[in-house]
């Protein structure tokens, strides 16, 4: 599977503009994850009205980061494979992953 970034990127303002899209990202996916640990630890606890309360904004944030790694395709920033690991993985593991691949491949394909 290739890792295409799309023509999009041949410059460096496109690639400023990825890379202010995977920060934004990236703050979703950390506020994500540590929020689904929270309402994991709720869930557990029996802390309904915590998890009533958490779980809807889990699933805010979940929709939120498959939109921007949609956006993101259709803007040809990056390939397919990137939503689908969200969505596989429920969030923000996947974003998280996805980003870390991103930056790789961005610096690799820098003007030296």
């Amino acid at each position: 599977m290739a890792l295409d970034l799309g023509p999009a990127n041949s410059d460096a303002a496109e690639r400023a503009g990825t890379l202010r899209r995977l920060n934004l990202i990236a703050v979703i996916a950390v506020a994500d994850a540590l929020l689904l640990g929270v309402l994991l630890w709720a869930s557990l606890s029996d802390r309904e009205s915590l998890v009533h309360v958490l779980g809807p904004t889990h699933g805010i944030g979940f929709v939120l980061l498959v939109a921007l790694c949609v956006r993101g395709v259709f803007e040809e920033r990056w390939d397919w494979w990137f939503p689908a690991i969200v969505v596989v993985t429920g969030g923000p593991p996947g974003s998280l992953i996805g980003d870390w691949v991103l930056r790789r491949r961005l610096t690799e394909l820098a003007p030296a």
